[in-house]
């Protein structure tokens, strides 16, 4: 692990100790999810569920929307901020929905990647997977850790997502990808294409320390001739 990449772990630790929060390539996802996000929507890896909220309140093309997270504290993060309630009581907010006072803007499951949901549930699934390289000597086993560490390579959620998305995509549908250099971005697109999928760029940004992309995946046709 780099430097740069300790003090980021540091960092964001010091900012939120169990729940990830909205940064840089949250709003960029969000970005990718405004211009190409339509019918069901599940956002895998949730953390604090602002970009669920994002798709749920702006994205006029999205109908409805479910935020993913194997995190429990991410899960009751994201189901306050579905209630409308970013920093009050979970169980307040959750009698407010009882009572019928509020109304959740999207729906949240504990789960570990696409494992909980359907074959062919969704229209577009968008992943902001935790890349971060890290030493395995280095791990903290925290929430925080899980939520940020994309283990050795970078990649230990990126394959297993990739490998695994396409059985709940619906005919036609997107998968809105959040890949950092760091993690090296020619590996997880080789990655994706022995998955079947094609790709394009949606939205792309450069910083100090790695380029952030967010790759639309689409799942090619099968060849006739390997009927």
């Amino acid at each position: 692990m780099s430097e740069e990449t300790k003090q980021d772990l540091a960092d964001r630790r010091g900012m939120e100790t169990k729940v990830y929060q909205p940064a840089e390539d949250s709003g960029l996802l969000a970005a990718a999810v405004e211009a190409r996000g339509r019918g069901r929507f599940l956002e895998v890896g949730t953390g604090s569920g602002w970009v669920a909220e994002q798709a749920a309140r702006e994205v006029d093309a999205v109908t409805d929307v479910v935020a993913s997270d194997l995190s429990p504290h991410a899960c009751r993060a994201a189901r306050r901020r579905a209630l409308g309630d970013r920093g009050g009581d979970a169980d307040e907010s959750e009698q407010s929905a009882i009572d019928g006072r509020d109304a959740a803007i999207f729906d949240v499951v504990r789960g570990n990647l696409v494992e909980p949901f359907a074959d062919s549930a969704f229209d577009t699934v968008a992943f902001n997977p935790p890349y971060l390289p890290t030493d395995p000597e280095n791990e903290w086993g925290d929430w925080m850790e899980q939520a940020l560490s994309g283990g050795e390579s970078g990649r230990e959620l990126v394959d297993p997502f990739l490998d695994t998305v396409g059985r709940v995509l619906a005919p036609g549908g997107v998968v809105l990808l959040l890949v950092s250099s760091l993690t090296g971005y020619d590996a997880v697109i080789d990655r994706a294409e022995a998955c079947g999928f094609a790709h394009e760029v949606v939205v792309e940004e450069s910083y100090p320390f790695e380029s952030l992309s967010v790759v639309a995946l689409t799942q090619t046709p099968p060849d006739p001739g390997e009927r």
